[in-house]
């Protein structure tokens, strides 16, 4: 039973989430102190740091050396990690042909278009 005072528990998903969302609005490499910050302090330096190093592990962020600590960037837009995502997904699958034409077959009209219009531009960019 959970304490009336007590917040519900976040989800991992989320947390990183809420972290890379504070890195993107961030101007430049940002420190897990100013992550903390951001996010209004709610949650603990060291949940920062465990969060950014996971993230890490993942490739959606970066980090560089800022004298005894460490200033983290994003390392992509929302829309590069949701395709690293899906191309985790796809390798590590054996059968990435069933796969695909999974996910293929469940698109609408206009995603489906598009998804043809990106593979024409994609070929057309290799041709030169």
């Amino acid at each position: 039973m959970t304490d009336p005072g007590q917040r519900p528990r976040r989800g991992q998903g989320e947390l990183e989430a809420l972290v890379l969302s504070a890195l993107r609005e961030a101007d430049g490499p940002a420190t897990a102190g100013w992550v903390q910050e951001r996010l209004g302090g709610d949650l603990a330096y060291t949940t920062v740091i465990t969060i950014l190093t996971r993230l890490l592990g993942k490739g959606a962020v970066t980090r560089e050396r800022v004298g005894r600590s460490f200033a983290w960037t994003p390392a992509s837009d929302q829309a590069g990690l949701a395709a690293r995502k899906m191309r985790k997904v796809l390798d590590g699958e054996s059968d990435r042909g069933a796969v695909l034409a999974s996910f293929v077959t469940g698109l609408g009209p206009d995603e489906e278009q598009l998804l043809r219009d990106l593979l024409d531009q994609a070929q057309g960019e290799g041709d030169d």
